[in-house]
């Protein structure tokens, strides 16, 4: 068959009647706005990426059937648009795609009909991007061998128009040789997995064995999962993901084995408008669906049921994101308590006293930051907050407030490629850091000749130029001089003063920005020590000044 799952045929929309397969290939063509809703809804077309596509020929069909001798009803269009877009509330894709095509009714069926067939290549073009970028990361984690890969429900060109995305991955992992087997969950209750994905990976030539989701993670917990690859129906800000039910599950076993869980999804999947999963409506099925199968009664009659089509995965219990963007969030394994770790650590040493001095991980497009308030020698994981490195706004604060200090974290992440920052108050970086201070004005220390300035990641391993913050009373306004400083200086080395503030380091993962931030402590002792001459000025006019 060809790749695409979707065409446009002589006015009417053609696709695979997914309930038929495995066993029965039908065409079904859909030519009325009420076909196109009931085959979304009775999962005759489904997937996200499909759905939307989907819906947006429906809205093509809506136009040409409320047009009358060139004349188009507009209102009567955007009514049906409105029936597409509720056919089915979780996945994000299919009020994106209408409310995309939406824009374009006003002029007329055949703009409608060209908007919604540029989204059909470009999603063609965007699955394969995903796909190639969650391959390029899976062989990033798990180098060492063939593959054995596992994944749920169906992502493949059946939940998009062409390629698909988890399995698309699995294709392209394929192609280069790869793979040595994927484990395909079921996928209870309508067996997607079962009918589908084995269905598609035996066409593209991938081995794989089928198995029962519930002994997902027993495969794990014995050797047999390398990787977790799934697809998405909503991703949120602070990385919820929304997919076929059973995704969590596998998300927290993964964790529990220490086995990468990887999301991969097109931009268009992703809602930046929805803070958490927790604003998700999560669709409930037909009690049908799980009393039953194929016509025959597998419980009693009159039983009650919960039958949920999807849940909610939280961020931090999955590794990364990708989309045809590349990796959008990802969460170092339990984020939380390393940070934690580390804040009781430095405040053993005096340099976090108290409730002083953040930590700081960034997850794609979100940080995990300490908590507000507490004490640094008695944090846990469940006292940090996710924040958007966009704009430094919490969207998971599980009864915390973020630390006053975010916004400094977040210039830092929003002008390099930090993952992690440690923003500390030790005694002697301290107090040459007010020492230093040249007031209402961003200040420079010079420091030379110390074999020490190596670790401190700058591009001169003899001499290094360290700017000095004024401290003021607005936190924020710290960070935006900070941001402001790491723009015009994009070769700036990884670590400031602020005075009378402490200092901050950053670098790839904790243990290079606490390294950093250790190494300039023992420098400033040196230098506090031996009285050697240091530099300190402004930005413009550094001056000689000997230390006594």
């Amino acid at each position: 068959m060809e790749d695409s799952s979707l065409t446009w045929e002589d006015g009417a929309l053609v696709t695979i009647d997914q309930r038929g397969l495995p066993h029965e290939v039908r065409e079904l063509r859909l030519s009325t706005v009420d076909q196109v809703i009931d085959a979304i809804k009775t999962l005759a077309i489904r997937g996200a990426p499909a759905i939307g596509i989907a819906g947006a020929f429906g809205v093509v069909i809506a136009a040409a059937a409320h047009t009358t001798e060139g004349v188009l009803d507009e209102p009567a269009v955007l009514a049906d648009a409105d029936r597409i877009t509720k056919a089915r509330p979780t996945a994000v894709n299919l009020a994106w795609a209408v409310e995309r095509v939406r824009a374009k009714v006003a002029q007329g069926t055949d703009a409608v009909l060209a908007e919604t067939l540029a989204m059909l290549a470009e999603d063609g073009r965007v699955n394969r991007a995903a796909a190639a970028n969650a391959a390029d990361l899976v062989q990033e984690l798990c180098p060492r061998r063939p593959l054995r890969v596992l994944t749920h429900c169906n992502t493949g060109r059946l939940a998009t128009s062409a390629f698909g995305t988890a399995i698309g991955a699995l294709r392209v992992l394929s192609e280069r040789g790869a793979i040595e087997h994927v484990l395909v969950d079921e996928t209870r209750p309508l067996l997607q997995g079962a009918r589908l994905t084995t269905w598609e990976l035996a066409e593209a030539g991938i081995p794989h064995r089928l198995t029962i989701d519930s002994a997902a993670a027993w495969a794990m917990a014995t050797g047999q999962v390398d990787c977790v690859l799934v697809g998405a129906d909503r991703v949120t800000a602070n990385g919820d993901v929304a997919n076929k039910i059973g995704t969590y599950a596998l998300a927290l076993a993964a964790r529990h084995h220490g086995i990468p869980f990887l999301v991969v999804a097109p931009e268009s999947t992703r809602d930046l408008t929805m803070a958490t999963g927790r604003e998700i409506v999560v669709e409930e099925r037909a009690a049908t669906e799980i009393t039953g199968f194929a016509g025959v009664a597998t419980a009693p009659v009159d039983t009650e049921v919960f039958n949920p089509a999807f849940d909610v995965t939280p961020g931090d219990l999955v590794t990364a994101v990708i989309t045809e963007r590349g990796v959008v969030h990802r969460s170092d394994p339990a984020p939380g308590t390393a940070i934690a770790d580390l804040a009781r650590e430095l405040y053993q040493r005096g340099w976090m006293p108290g409730t002083a001095g953040n930590i700081s991980v960034r997850t794609g497009e979100t940080a995990v930051v300490t908590g507000s308030g507490l004490s640094k020698g008695e944090l846990t994981e469940h006292d940090m907050v996710t924040v958007r490195v966009e704009d430094s706004a919490a969207v998971s604060d599980r009864g915390r407030r973020p630390s006053a200090e975010t916004t400094i974290h977040t210039a830092v992440y929003r002008t390099g490629p930090a993952r992690a920052v440690v923003h500390i108050h030790p005694p002697y970086a301290t107090a040459l850091a007010t020492r230093s201070a040249v007031p209402g004005t961003v200040g420079t220390v010079r420091i030379t000749d110390y074999e020490l300035i190596k670790g401190l990641g700058g591009a001169d391993p003899a001499a290094i130029d360290i700017p000095v913050f004024p401290n003021w009373p607005d936190v924020p306004r710290i960070g935006a001089d900070i941001e402001r400083y790491l723009l015009d200086h994009p070769d700036a080395a990884p670590i400031l003063f602020i005075a009378g503030h402490g200092i901050t380091a950053w670098g790839d993962n904790l243990s290079q920005a606490r390294d950093r931030a250790e190494c300039l402590e023992a420098l400033c002792e040196l230098v506090s020590h031996t009285g050697s001459p240091a530099a300190f000025g402004t930005r413009a006019d550094v001056l000689e000044i000997g230390l006594t």
